[in-house]
């Protein structure tokens, strides 16, 4: 069985957590994985290539399917990403009574949308489905971090910004942040987070890692806690994902 696996992500904080929580099971068995990063086009590649013999991970259906091939497997489903409108909680605030993403024309929050480019695409299918632009809303595109600093300034002075946010988050860890039912499904369905193994791995692999990965899960939360705490609490993945393998991530 190879000794030193190659585990790859996405070059983010929240994917890098995640990449070193399931590090925790290959070391369980004697397995010090080697990291691999970059972008998903790149990686995806790699991964067809048969150069990486895990990945932390996929989102399907629908975002990822480019990972997929004969050469792999998926397994488990470690934490259920989900594209939504957010809106803080906030003792003062005039939204507090909004509830759904088809209130948010005649409401009375702000009517720009601090949108990171990554979700670029999902605010537009939900400003299209709902009206938004008829209604005076635009769509405020920033670089993914700038525009997570711009919503969580924001929320912190009051403004009663909509905040177009993937969950797992940061950002909902850390702020008091709740999504707006999307009756329209405008944003996309729930999807699953899974792991990919490659065939080659899969076949000299311990069936009883191979059944330990497929039963991994984290959930949204503990995601959301592990993206906040390499981001902001000075840890290193590693750091994070010990954390929540004692326990210490969340309030108990």
């Amino acid at each position: 069985m190879t000794t030193t696996p190659t585990l790859a992500y996405r070059n983010t904080p929240l994917h890098a957590a995640v990449a070193a929580a399931v590090a925790r099971v290959l070391e369980a068995y004697d397995l010090e994985p080697d990291y691999l990063t970059g972008d998903g086009p790149s990686l995806a590649q790699m991964m067809g290539q048969g150069e990486i013999d895990i990945f932390a991970t996929v989102w399907l259906p629908g975002e990822d399917e480019k990972f997929l091939s004969a050469a792999v497997e998926p397994l488990g489903c470690l934490y259920r990403p989900a594209f939504a409108f957010f809106v803080a909680e906030r003792a003062d605030s005039p939204l507090n009574g909004l509830t759904s993403v088809a209130d948010v024309a005649a409401s009375g929050a702000a009517r720009h949308l601090i949108t990171p480019e990554s979700l670029l695409s999902h605010v537009r299918q939900m400003v299209a489905a709902y009206g938004l632009t008829e209604a005076g809303f635009t769509i405020e595109t920033q670089p993914d971090e700038q525009a997570f600093s711009a919503i969580a300034a924001a929320v912190k002075s009051g403004e009663p910004v909509i905040a177009p946010l993937f969950s797992p988050c940061h950002l909902i860890h850390s702020l008091p942040l709740r999504p707006l039912d999307d009756p329209k499904k405008a944003g996309g369905n729930e999807l699953e987070a899974r792991l990919l193994i490659s065939q080659a791995f899969r076949e000299t692999a311990d069936q009883d890692l191979v059944d330990e990965l497929d039963e991994l899960t984290l959930g949204n939360k503990v995601v959301s806690a592990l993206d906040e705490a390499v981001r902001h609490l000075d840890m290193s993945p590693d750091e994070a994902a010990e954390e929540w393998q004692r326990g210490k991530l969340l309030p108990r």
